[in-house]
């Protein structure tokens, strides 16, 4: 079977699982069809115990203040790792943040986390929804501590998976666990992949075949979301000012970016910024580097899956992937929208010029990025 199809109890993901050591990582031996091999740091390898031990810290709601949200709650297997179809989610106290919840599909491939990337690794990332004060909102790590260390099914599982007990038990072990078993979370084996790289002329419509020309021809999509010879991650991995949230606050943005600075080199909490107040948020990247560049910037969302996990962009203003589609069409700026384009926008976002049909031929392309774990993860 060609597909890595996802298990959240783990059992069937790791039999097809085995290392081999490369410069600085080893990899996921799975061979998911479109998919290079998962890459696995060297100092957090892949083990079927500390896989389960991170499912298990995945789905626990007692890491939240009120015992009513987990790591599963915003990105839920059945709706491809997603809180489809919230804006943003609901954490605690159904407070809502600034941010739509990215998917977990494949975020083993990113080589930064959250849509700003303020995070470098899944390890890295896993710490923070905890204590936000929007998400999970604990005071700190000592709850989860407690929690590892006095539980005797976590005992049992931090000593099976890191030969550790009580507070030899540290968050570094908590993290990553929950990395590992994110790391099973790969999808490939699309229609999309079986007709390019499986050769099956008949796995996608003439329809989507178009979709494809307009893909890598005049809708220049591909000039971010990166299509290879062997493999299609469906995204660079780098942050772009597309239009979205930036446009409406162009002209606060001298004022929201001094002040955001003087904040941050006063010590405020970067993750909780940009969760607690929608105008720091569309700051994008620039919250992270501190650089002009990149205010308004987002990172490139992968297109797989994409079908299933609307509402679309990083504060889920875009309902349905046509609203995606003409935003792109009208150069970064969304019809209707009565901002103009903000001067920050990325070279690359200009008007395409497409007609009706192609844009719905680019959706119907975009439609065959399912794969089969998720076709039926919730309606269109």
């Amino acid at each position: 079977m060609r597909l890595f199809r996802l298990n959240v109890r783990v059992e069937r993901a790791l039999a097809a699982l085995s290392l081999a050591g490369t410069l600085g990582v080893t990899c996921v031996h799975a061979d998911p069809l479109g998919l290079p091999k998962v890459p696995i740091p060297i100092d957090n390898p892949q083990t079927p115990e500390k896989i389960a031990l991170g499912d298990k810290l995945f789905h626990d709601q007692r890491f939240s203040i009120d015992g009513t949200v987990s790591c599963a709650t915003c990105h839920n297997e059945k709706k491809a790792f997603t809180d489809s179809p919230l804006k943003t989610s609901e954490g605690h106290a159904k407070l809502t943040g600034t941010r739509n919840a990215p998917t977990v599909i494949n975020a083993a491939y990113f080589t930064t986390m959250f849509w700003d990337g303020r995070s470098s690794s899944l390890e890295d990332q896993s710490q923070f929804p905890m204590i936000n004060p929007v998400e999970m909102g604990l005071p700190n790590h000592d709850p989860v501590l407690k929690i590892v260390r006095e539980d005797p099914a976590y005992v049992d599982g931090f000593k099976k998976a890191f030969n550790k007990s009580g507070k030899d038990v540290t968050m570094e072990e908590v993290k990553k666990a929950i990395a590992a078993f994110e790391r099973t979370v790969v999808s490939g084996d699309s229609p999309f992949d079986k007709w390019y790289f499986g050769g099956d002329a008949n796995a996608i419509s003439a329809q989507a075949k178009r979709g494809f020309d307009v893909f890598i021809g005049q809708g220049r999509c591909v000039s971010c979301h990166a299509v290879e010879q062997t493999q299609a991650l469906f995204t660079d991995n780098k942050f772009h000012n597309i239009g979205v949230g930036i446009n409406r606050i162009q002209g606060d943005v001298p004022r929201l970016a001094g002040e955001f600075l003087k904040a941050k080199a006063a010590g405020a909490d970067v993750d909780k910024s940009v969760l607690g107040d929608p105008k720091s948020s569309d700051l994008g990247r620039f919250a992270v580097t501190d650089s002009l560049d990149e205010i308004g910037g987002f990172k490139t969302s992968t297109l797989r899956n994409i079908a299933q996990t609307a509402p679309y962009m990083h504060d889920g203003s875009l309902k349905t992937l046509k609203d995606v589609v003409k935003h792109y069409n009208e150069g970064g700026k969304s019809p209707g929208d009565p901002n103009p384009v903000n001067p920050y926008l990325s070279g690359g976002i200009r008007p395409l010029n497409l007609t009706d049909q192609q844009i719905d031929d680019l959706v119907a392309f975009m439609e065959t990025l399912t794969s089969p774990s998720f076709a039926t993860a919730q309606s269109k």
